[in-house]
């Protein structure tokens, strides 16, 4: 008889209790931010400290700031937030070449399951910002960009930052894409292009000025789920 704790029966109950314990830690978060970016990024590159810098904003506003939890640009933005005045979180992954946490969380968690930790990201979010990064920035970049475009979540703000590094695929999406038909000019709405933390603290503002109603009070309180 097949072992329970090896069935994808099993594999079920492990889902279930991620997307349970995701849910009840983060229910009660408020407005808050996701940032990515590279965990590749040190702490003298000009990405990490704007990361650091903006997050720090916008904690002070009283956003909540959500990162992957590792190194690098979601270190920069951890730790800007627990400079602030709101939670800085971090939903971190369990991958073969583990994932080392920053020591700026103030609210952790940790994923056995990439999808569940992205519907977290997505679910507590109303904002995305995307900072320089690698394959795994790319995948919730184009996640979030399919998700509004379907309409299957509402429309939210999906901010690149810093043009100089976007700029190749940029120019790859209007010259290639749109030309053969596989995305239409008026995608290109879906998400801005940004260079400066004061550009992004007012695009989020104002969006949630619009659909969030009052400007968001800061809060912190520590919780520590692993």
């Amino acid at each position: 008889m097949e072992d329970l704790k090896t069935s994808e029966t099993w594999r079920v109950f492990r889902i279930q209790s991620e997307l349970v314990e995701g849910f009840e830690t983060l229910h009660d978060l408020g407005p808050a931010v996701t940032i990515f970016g590279s965990a590749r990024l040190s702490q003298e590159n000009k990405y990490y400290e704007d990361a650091v810098r903006l997050a720090k904003m916008l904690a002070d506003d009283g956003f909540a700031i959500i990162t992957g939890g590792g190194p690098g640009i979601m270190e920069g933005a951890n730790k800007g937030a627990k400079k602030g005045k709101a939670h800085s979180v971090g939903l971190n992954i369990e991958i073969p070449a583990e994932q080392e946490p920053n020591r700026y969380h103030d609210i952790s968690l940790s994923f056995r399951y990439f999808f569940i930790r992205k519907l977290m990201f997505i679910k507590y979010a109303i904002a995305f910002i995307i900072f320089p990064g690698g394959f795994g920035t790319m995948d919730e970049l184009f996640e979030a960009l399919t998700l509004s475009q379907t309409k299957r979540i509402q429309s939210f703000p999906i901010i690149l930052y810093g043009s100089e590094y976007w700029k190749g695929l940029m120019d790859w999406m209007k010259n290639t894409l749109v030309p053969n038909g596989t995305i239409a000019r008026e995608d290109f709405a879906l998400f801005s292009l940004v260079d400066t933390p004061e550009e992004v603290r007012f695009l989020i503002n104002e969006h949630y000025r619009v659909f969030g109603g009052l400007r968001p009070k800061a809060r912190r309180k520590s919780k520590t789920t692993k």
